[in-house]
Parts: structure tokens; C-alpha cells; sequence
């Protein structure tokens, strides 16, 4: 196969073959040290990134990016790139490669021209269709040729996909910039009178083609827009007025009072009067994010979807939604729970008329969507314990309770830490390992591990104390690195997938690990990771009575593919 520079964009001769994707996020890789791509070492791919969080920097060529959610790069083939992330906001993205073939002529080439040209950062709407593909390439392992011929398929409809939005005609960008015109227009006299036709009209677009333009720009039909906005701008009159509801309809746009009152309640599920009252009893915080949110002083329909359900329990609150298997960890300790799913289901979530909403995510698209439903807050679940529940109680009005719990916690911790000095060293050192897709992990600062890592227990081994000294939740390796990160103590988390914890069994049958001193030693434990490796205040609370007894046994290493069990040192 020989290489094509030709220059034009030949769509209808062109094949792409799919190559890989994967998944990078924080704790596979050190914030300084992503992924580089050398222009040398593949000649013939092309290959697509998806940034889904955090910020950073582009390098491609000569030009450079900033990177943000939302944001999506194709960069052609002989291009070096380099990806660089900001400590603080740790990117997560997809990266996918491809080879395109070009079948115009009598003999296939391969096309290494940038497929926009002039252009790296492409165009990409609804921005969350374009990442289901790339999970669906990135989590699915093939088993047959009828598999990877369905993952070609997929790949040719994201491509399609990002395609349609970036090769438009110069006519249909004329159109589209007009119609992006009438939006600010919309945003600078929303009081007006303003009719779709008005809209269509003044962009000089045809009616059809305006509202599909629309909808493709904002997510919303032109009507449905301009009643949010109005929407909003009548919440900030209930805010900071007192003057009368007809008044304020006016004044953003709606000459009806009851068709006002009848909008609001469809956007916010409470009559105007209803709001304006609420807001006599309101907190307004900032959250994990920065969103400056005003919530109820003591809300009564919560829903927590995060890792730490669990805090709630411990705190007296009866969340009505969460998320599996978060729901599963706290459910004997509470009434039954909505399962909303992961991500969120939007459509469940406003089923169950919540009156606050917190969630363990950083996705700017999901809490402009849950915002709509409910006052929401964005929270970093991964924060130290006595941070989150402090925080917790301030927001669910139960401060009293949180600091009681916390006060009686510490009491118990130091308790048990005092106790197990017996059988401990000074400064004894433990690890804890575990595989998830038969990928294999060292746990940083969440779950079991950041229970072990109190001030009066275990220390981090060896370079597990750079994970914590950089914030990572964990970071895979080779089973051949484990010695580096192995303590005094090593814990191994088993997974309920059966195919990691097959690979679980053949790692502790080889002498990766049954040559570290720990487990010469004895002192290595397997446990249930759906059970131990969450850091849920409920969870911790149970850790304290259970650790002392699983210090208090050694392991058999199990057949292939069995179960892990536990023996008394004294049995034989």
C-alpha cells in the first residue's frame, strides 16, 4: 500500500479502519507525565481525543489547544503531539486512532491528510453522543470476527457523526451562524414579544431549517429556550423584589400571568409564590466545583448520588435516590432507595420531585441538566472523612449530628489503633492491590486504603506514599512493580467479575507475590473489594470492629479460579 497527498477531501472513497481506543483518566498516569505521541512511531494513524474533564494544554504541531470538557481534537497522521494536564484539574479523555484508506483511484492509499483541513480542534453536538461511542470502543473486547466487525461499524457511525458537524457546506455554516446570531438576539430582548417565525425570519433561515439548526445548537427548541431564559431571569426578581407576580411576568416577557405561573411550575416544579416563599428559608453555598447554589435549610428529599452513601446514614437522612451499588452498601440501614443508575438518569431523578440534589461529579453538562430539576451541588466525595461529614451536616442542616458522630468515631479509632499495638511494629508499612478488567492497580487515597493511612495506623509503602502525596485514587501497574509498592502488610481486594478474579488467583499463586516478604510472612489478607473497598462513613464505622479480626488471621491461596479463605494462624 503506498501513502496519498492528495489534497481535496474525497468522502465518498474513503475507509476508516478502526485501530483502538481507550479510557485515560486520573491515577493511570502522573499529572506531568501523560501519554506523548511521537509523528515517527505511527506514520499511518490518525488519532481522535474527547476530553470529558479536567483542563490542560494541546500541543499538535505548531499550534496549541487549551483543553476543557466538551472539547474535541482530530490530529492527522506525522503530526507529534503532546498532552499536558493542570495539577489541580486532572484531565480525563478518550483516545482514539484510526488508518483511512482512500479507494478513489485503482489502487487503495492511505489518506494522511488532516480530514478538516486547517483544522485540529473539531465541532462536536450533543458532545455525551460522541463519548457513548468511545466507551462502547473502549470497554468492549472483542471474542470474534463478527465482534470486531460490529466495533468497525460503531466506529464508522462516530466518525459519521463528527463529520456531519465539521464538513459542512458553506451554506449550512452561513445558516448556522445566523441562527446563532438570533440566540444572542433572544438573550439581549427576551422581554420582547418573539415568535419562532420572528426568529426564522430575521436569520433570514426557512422555518424547518431554523428550529433543527436551533435544537442542534442549544439542545432545546427556540421557544423552549426562550422560557427557560425567561424562567431564570424571573427567579432572580423573586430573589432580590416583593412586588407583585404580574409585575415581574411582565418584566421578563410574559404578558399572561397564568401562563407565567403554569411555565414556571413545568421548569421548577413550584408555583412562583411557592419559590419566593422557599426562599425565605435558604443556604446559599458554594460547591465542589464553584457553583454558587442556593439550597433549603433543611431539605427533606435528597438524593446523594456518590461513592460515600453511606455518610448519609450515619447522619439520620433517608436519601430517596442514589446509585448502584453505592444504594447496596447503606441498604440495610435504610428504606428502599431509587436506583437512578450511572451515569444519572435525568427522566428518574425528576420522578422523584427531589428538593436537593448532590452528586459526586465534575460533569458540567449532567448539573446544568440536574440544576433544572433541583437546586444541585456538586461534592468531592473522595475528600478526607471528617471533611465531608463536617460539610454534609452544614448542608443538610444536621451539624450537631455530624460532629457528634465524628467526635465519637475518633474516640473508637483510637481505641482500636491502640489496641492492635500489640501485634504491630512502629511505622509499620501495608499496601492494598486489586484488578478490575484484568488490569491490575495500587490503591492510593480511596477505599480500604485510605482507612489503613490513619495518623495512628499503617504508613504507605515504598512509592505508594507518591500516590497520596499527588491526591491519586490509584494508579495501575505490572504485576512485575508490586515489589516497589508491597509493605509490611499487603491487603488484596478481590473483584465480583469472575475474569479479574481469576486473575487475582494466578497472581497469588506466582512468585510476583508469594515471594514478597509479607506474604513469606504471613501477613497478607484477601477481602471482599463490593465490601471493603469503600471509605463511606458507615463502612468505616464497621471497619474498626472488623480489621482487628482479620489482623488476626492468614490467608490460603486459593486453586485457579476459586475462592480466597481464611485460617486461623494456629490451624494447619
Amino acid at each position: 500500500m503506498t501513502f496519498s497527498d492528495s489534497g481535496s477531501l474525497p468522502l465518498r472513497s474513503l475507509l476508516f479502519q478502526f485501530e483502538a481506543a481507550e479510557k485515560i483518566e486520573p491515577g493511570t498516569y502522573a499529572p506531568a507525565s501523560l501519554p506523548e505521541s511521537d509523528a515517527d512511531e505511527q506514520p499511518d494513524l490518525h488519532t481522535l481525543l474527547l476530553i470529558s474533564a479536567g483542563t490542560g494544554t494541546l500541543r499538535a504541531g505548531d499550534e496549541t489547544f487549551f483543553c476543557a470538557p466538551d472539547k474535541c481534537y482530530m490530529i492527522p497522521p506525522g503530526t507529534s503531539s503532546r498532552l499536558r494536564t493542570d495539577s489541580d484539574r486532572c484531565l480525563t479523555f478518550y483516545r482514539l486512532t484510526c488508518r483511512i484508506v482512500d479507494c478513489a483511484g485503482s489502487q487503495p492509499v492511505l489518506f494522511l491528510k488532516p480530514l478538516v483541513r486547517g483544522r485540529v480542534e473539531w465541532a462536536v453536538y450533543p458532545f455525551a453522543k460522541a463519548v457513548r461511542f468511545a466507551e462502547l470502543l473502549a470497554e468492549t473486547e472483542p471474542s470474534g470476527e463478527l465482534q470486531h466487525f460490529y466495533r468497525q461499524l460503531q466506529f464508522q457511525e462516530l466518525m459519521g457523526f463528527l463529520l456531519e458537524h465539521n464538513l459542512k457546506s458553506p451554506e449550512q455554516s452561513s445558516c448556522a451562524h445566523a441562527v446563532e446570531n438570533s440566540i444572542r438576539y433572544i438573550q439581549e430582548h427576551y422581554r420582547r414579544p418573539i415568535t419562532v417565525k420572528f426568529l426564522a425570519d430575521q436569520a433570514r433561515v426557512p422555518h424547518w431549517q431554523y428550529s433543527t439548526i436551533f435544537q442542534e445548537l442549544t439542545g432545546k427548541k427556540p421557544l423552549d429556550y426562550l422560557n427557560g431564559l425567561r424562567i431564570e431571569k424571573a427567579k432572580e426578581w423573586l430573589r432580590s423584589t416583593r412586588e407583585p407576580l404580574r409585575e415581574i411576568a411582565r418584566r421578563v416577557g410574559f404578558a399572561d400571568e397564568y401562563y407565567f405561573n403554569r411555565r414556571f411550575r413545568q421548569l421548577t416544579g413550584v408555583t412562583p409564590r411557592q419559590y419566593s416563599q422557599s426562599l425565605q428559608k435558604r443556604t446559599r453555598l458554594k460547591d465542589w466545583t464553584g457553583h454558587e447554589v442556593e439550597i433549603p435549610a433543611l431539605p427533606r428529599r435528597v438524593i446523594y448520588h456518590g461513592e460515600t452513601f453511606g455518610d448519609l446514614a450515619v447522619l439520620g437522612v433517608e436519601a430517596i435516590g442514589g446509585g448502584y451499588p453505592w444504594i447496596n452498601q447503606a441498604g440495610r440501614h435504610q428504606p428502599p432507595v431509587k436506583d437512578l443508575g450511572f451515569p444519572i438518569n435525568p427522566a428518574l431523578t425528576e420522578a422523584l420531585k427531589p428538593d436537593l440534589i448532590i452528586v459526586a461529579s465534575e460533569d458540567e453538562s449532567q448539573y446544568d441538566t440536574l440544576r433544572a430539576i433541583a437546586p444541585t451541588l456538586t461534592f468531592d466525595s473522595f475528600a478526607p472523612l471528617g471533611e465531608r461529614m463536617k460539610l454534609l451536616g452544614k448542608i443538610l442542616g444536621r451539624r450537631r449530628e455530624a460532629e457528634t458522630w465524628l467526635s465519637r468515631y475518633e474516640e473508637k479509632a483510637a481505641a482500636m489503633w491502640h489496641r492492635l499495638r500489640d501485634c504491630m511494629r512502629a511505622e509499620e508499612t501495608a499496601s492494598v492491590f486489586t484488578f478490575a478488567r484484568n488490569r491490575f492497580f495500587v490503591m492510593g487515597t480511596i477505599g480500604l486504603s485510605s482507612m489503613l493511612y490513619h495518623p495512628a495506623g499503617f504508613r504507605p509503602a515504598g512509592k505508594t506514599r507518591r500516590l497520596l502525596d499527588k491526591n491519586l485514587s490509584y494508579l495501575e501497574l505490572a504485576p512485575e512493580e508490586m515489589k516497589h509498592y508491597a509493605g509490611d502488610r499487603v491487603f488484596m481486594l478481590l473483584p465480583p467479575d469472575a475474569e479479574s478474579r481469576r486473575a487475582a488467583a494466578l497472581l497469588m499463586r506466582s512468585p510476583l507475590w508469594t515471594e514478597l516478604p509479607a506474604v513469606r510472612s504471613g501477613c497478607w489478607y484477601a477481602v471482599e473489594a463490593d465490601q471493603w473497598n469503600f471509605a463511606d462513613a458507615m463502612t468505616t464505622e464497621k471497619f474498626l470492629d472488623e480489621l482487628p479480626r482479620l489482623l488476626g488471621k492468614t490467608q490460603v491461596p486459593p486453586a485457579y479460579g476459586g475462592a480466597l479463605y481464611c485460617r486461623k494462624p494456629d490451624e494447619s
